[in-house]
């Protein structure tokens, strides 16, 4: 299950979270795309497990729930149910998928499996009334197209709930309760493949809850600002400057916020993207920096000898996470011991590292894979954690970086993991492998901006194979090393369907890291989705 966001007390949070849902989540892959809806339409949300306890659910303090799918069948036994008390919190109710067979088997409804089960496109024909969808503009025929994941299906409504949709194997696939505000919809409005779903949570969000919309770009930055000075105070703080988007929001939020009490580390790992180091210096390090940039008092420190020491002979993908981690902290160390009064380390966290990183605080979800700058810092360390994007999804934080003045090519580049070229040469990582990469990542990147792609997939890269293949270059065999390149398409990088490239243009950069490279022979391209693989290679 997803981990869930540490509340924030409504007396403490300002208006921005005063209005505020909760998402109660049955173990659903489209949790965090049902957050996402709901800020998209100006409303804080968090994610709180199901067996969070009641207590926890009222002390957030919600002016609506929503109760998420999820992969079990309500007819089991062991199956999540619905927490006693919920509905007594009189607050709005909307259950999706899982949560409305929940609901319905809670207030005495008949839920079974379904002969044909629905995995994919559907049309629900709406029936009667509806508080929920009257504001929907259906076909001729009253449908609306929706997308359907579910094998078991409630086959009568309880009573004192009316049914307001129906498709041909679903006889209830939307009710609400007659007089009470409960709601549930068999279909998931959350994903894109569903015409309106944005409509029927801004109807839920503002029309029902009555929640007014305050969780903009601009609010949150001022929360932000206003949360950071109050953390901090008049401390020192140092951040790690990648250059990525999410550690140069964040520098860019704190030199707003702090000002000169920002000290700024760009640290030369020898595993980042081609000319990513001089791309950085030159927008950031005065006097190359542009006029309008915040001064943050950036440092640059060359530590490739130290990375690829911590690297030698390590082939685990965590293993060199870890490795990556102390060795990036041992850095920081040394160079905030140089500065006189600092405290604070700062960190580019966003939401999904938090939910890749740890499991539920109360579930038993797996854990995906370690974010280095997750899950606090070492003990010895003396310097204090501040994660001010750490509850924003990705979309947020370049909103947020576009309304600090960020650049678009600084904001709308693709992501980067943190550590690197590390986590995309498979295996042991040595400085010639990475060399390659760089190379290889550089022509497949140039080749999508030359063909107006760039910002049509959602993240595109390169990666070392740790294998040998045989190829011919004119006369000649050649025995060397496999790149493989991936390309996705995602809105929220909790799900992602591999991005389908042109033939043409994947002919064009295979031929040109085979010719340009003589260290590869051979190019693949990676068609595997999210899940149920990762984005990422390791």
């Amino acid at each position: 299950m997803a981990a869930p966001l540490q509340a924030v007390e409504p007396a403490a949070a300002g208006h921005l979270r005063d209005q505020r849902l909760l998402i109660v989540d049955f173990g659903s892959q489209y949790t965090q795309l049902i957050a996402r809806r709901v800020r998209e339409a100006g409303v804080y949300s968090e994610i709180l497990s199901y067996d969070a306890g009641i207590e926890a659910f009222a002390a957030f303090g919600a002016r609506g729930i929503i109760l998420s799918g999820g992969p079990e069948s309500v007819t089991e036994t062991t199956a999540p149910p619905i927490p006693d008390g919920l509905f007594d919190l009189g607050v709005p109710v909307l259950g999706i998928c899982y949560g409305m067979q929940a609901m319905a088997r809670h207030f005495g409804g008949q839920v079974a499996a379904s002969a044909k089960r629905e995995f994919g496109p559907a049309e629900i024909c709406v029936r009667g009334p509806s508080r929920l969808l009257s504001a929907l503009e259906l076909n001729a025929q009253g449908g609306l197209p929706v997308w359907m994941s579910h094998g078991d299906k409630v086959v009568s409504a309880p009573s004192g709930f009316r049914v307001t949709a129906s498709t041909d194997s679903a006889p209830v696939a939307a009710m609400e309760h007659e007089q009470a505000p409960w709601y549930g919809l068999q279909f998931h409005p959350e994903v894109t493949h569903t015409d309106q779903g944005g409509a029927i949570y801004r109807h839920f969000v503002h029309g029902i809850c009555g929640c007014d919309g305050a969780w903009t770009a601009d609010n949150i930055i001022d929360d932000a600002i206003e949360r950071v000075r109050r953390q901090v105070g008049g401390d020192k703080v140092v951040l790690g400057l990648s250059g990525g988007v999410d550690s140069s929001v964040v520098a860019a939020l704190l030199a707003r916020a702090i000002g000169d009490q920002l000290t700024c580390v760009f640290v030369d790992n020898g595993l980042l993207r081609k000319n990513e180091r001089a791309e950085v210096e030159a927008a950031f390090a005065p006097p190359a920096a542009p006029s309008n940039a915040p001064n943050l008092n950036l440092v640059t420190v060359d530590a490739r000898r130290e990375f690829y020491a911590c690297l030698s002979g390590v082939d685990e993908p965590e293993a060199k996470r870890r490795a990556i981690g102390e060795t990036f902290i041992d850095v920081f160390e040394g160079v905030a011991n140089e500065i006189e009064g600092v405290s604070w380390l700062a960190q580019g966290t966003i939401y999904p590292d938090v939910i890749e990183s740890a499991a539920s605080a109360h579930g038993n979800a797996h854990v995906i894979k370690s974010h280095h700058n997750v899950g606090g810092l070492p003990e010895r360390m003396a310097l204090k954690l501040v994660e001010p994007l750490r509850e924003l999804f990705k979309d947020e934080v370049r909103a947020v970086g576009a309304r600090l003045g960020l650049p678009d090519s600084l904001i709308n580049r693709h992501p980067f993991p943190g550590p690197g070229l590390a986590v995309r040469v498979l295996g042991e990582v040595k400085p010639a492998y990475a060399d390659v990469l760089r190379e290889a990542d550089a022509i497949f990147l140039e080749a999508l901006r030359a063909a107006g792609l760039y910002h049509q997939v959602s993240q595109a890269f390169a990666v070392y194979l740790p294998v040998k293949s045989v190829g011919v270059v004119g006369d000649a065999r050649r025995y060397e090393h496999v790149i493989a390149l991936r390309a996705v398409e995602t809105v929220d990088f909790m799900t992602a369907r591999w991005a389908k490239l042109p033939y043409d243009l994947l002919e064009q950069v295979s031929a040109r890291i085979i010719n340009e490279l003589p260290q590869v022979s051979r190019v693949v391209y990676d068609i595997s989705s999210k899940p149920p693989a990762t984005i990422e290679w390791e």
